[in-house]
């Protein structure tokens, strides 16, 4: 597995990469797949974003933001984990559970 640090400056950014490095790994077409998200919680206070990008034929592929962390985990269809990304400064969270 690979482990790259990268600098994402907001959300909207740390969206961009995560559908770009999905994309890019699976020889998918770039925006030719809707790609959905959730914040997720524990304790009842946010800890992450699940995205899923949902491609050809129901296959999904999928990445985990940690914020304890900060670091986005990417996985396969087949629940492998392909890439391990370590975030230079963490986006805030506040704005996706709005």
């Amino acid at each position: 597995m690979v482990t790259r640090i990268h600098p994402i400056g907001d959300l909207s950014e740390l969206r961009e990469y995560v559908n770009l490095t999905i994309c890019e790994h699976n020889h998918l077409q770039l925006g030719a797949f809707p790609m959905t998200e959730r914040t997720l919680s524990r304790g009842g206070r946010p800890c992450g974003l699940y995205f899923c990008l949902h491609g050809p034929r129901a296959t999904k592929f999928t990445a985990i933001w940690e914020t304890d962390r900060n670091q986005v985990l990417f996985y396969g269809p087949g629940g492998e984990r392909f890439l391990k990304t370590q975030l230079i400064e963490a986006p805030q969270l506040e704005l996706a559970a709005a």
